[in-house]
């Protein structure tokens, strides 16, 4: 069987069992989206198993899972009727075969070099974006104390960081740079966490300033993994960040 048939494959069968979880018992939702989670790895390394091995390719099973977990989780959040499920299925479908096409550039740009890879990393990227949106907001709908919800964001936060940053070098080994990036950068959004506990913020609100946090901290790490990270890109960033800060706080209800 070719690789596309088997992406286009991979992407009917998660997508009918994104649909079946719908069908079983709400008290069992997390061991649901859970065993999705492991179906989604199990197809992913039979669609990708040419170029993966017991090496740093096996990266790319990240973001399959943690976007499965995600839109499972964010699922359930949603109204219980048909004109929200359908469209979250066809973008579950879409996104699935997407990654098949990104991760199978990237497994195979390990081993030589390959055409569209560039291309493939700024698909990665927003997936990558996409699935901490999703995550975060499953995290913030939960209302934890900052001080559960800060390590799970580290916690979170580290794997998903580790296989955006080393879709840049896309080294059989991780280099130390990348362990380094993905482990700073992990810290600073559990600080993030933190000290959004103190700010009267929305779910969704809180969710995308997480994701423009991700957004400057990926992409100024990618930068400086292709030595690219020059004055105007930083400052570019940090303008982004400021302005999406500046909106937040003017967003923000403040009061008793």
């Amino acid at each position: 069987m070719s690789k596309r048939k088997r992406f286009i494959l991979t992407s009917i069968i998660l997508s009918l069992g994104f649909i079946g979880i719908q069908f079983i018992p709400n008290q069992y939702r997390f061991l649901s989206i859970g065993s999705l989670g492991v179906l989604t790895i199990l197809m992913f390394v039979w669609s990708l198993r040419e170029g993966l091995g017991f090496n740093s390719t096996i990266l790319t099973l990240i973001l399959p899972l943690f976007f499965t977990l995600g839109v499972g989780f964010f699922w359930f959040l949603l109204p219980t009727n048909v004109f929200t499920r359908i469209p979250i299925v066809i973008f579950y479908g879409i996104g699935i075969y997407s990654l098949c096409l990104t991760l199978n550039i990237y497994s195979v740009a390990a081993i030589r070099t390959i055409a569209l890879l560039r291309a493939a990393r700024g698909v990665g990227f927003v997936l990558t974006l996409l699935t901490f949106f999703l995550v975060y907001d499953f995290l913030l709908s939960l209302k934890l104390h900052a001080y559960i919800t800060s390590p799970f964001v580290a916690l979170i936060s580290f794997p998903l960081f580790l296989q955006g940053f080393w879709s840049i070098p896309l080294e059989k080994y991780i280099p130390s740079n990348v362990l380094k990036l993905s482990l700073v950068s992990s810290l600073i959004m559990s600080q993030i966490a933190l000290s959004l506990f103190f700010w009267p913020v929305t779910v969704v609100v809180g969710s995308l300033f997480f994701t423009v946090a991700c957004y400057v901290l990926l992409g100024l790490g990618q930068a400086k993994l292709e030595g690219r990270l020059f004055v105007q890109t930083i400052r570019e960033y940090l303008f982004l960040a400021t302005i999406v800060s500046i909106g937040m706080f003017i967003a923000t209800r403040w009061g008793v």
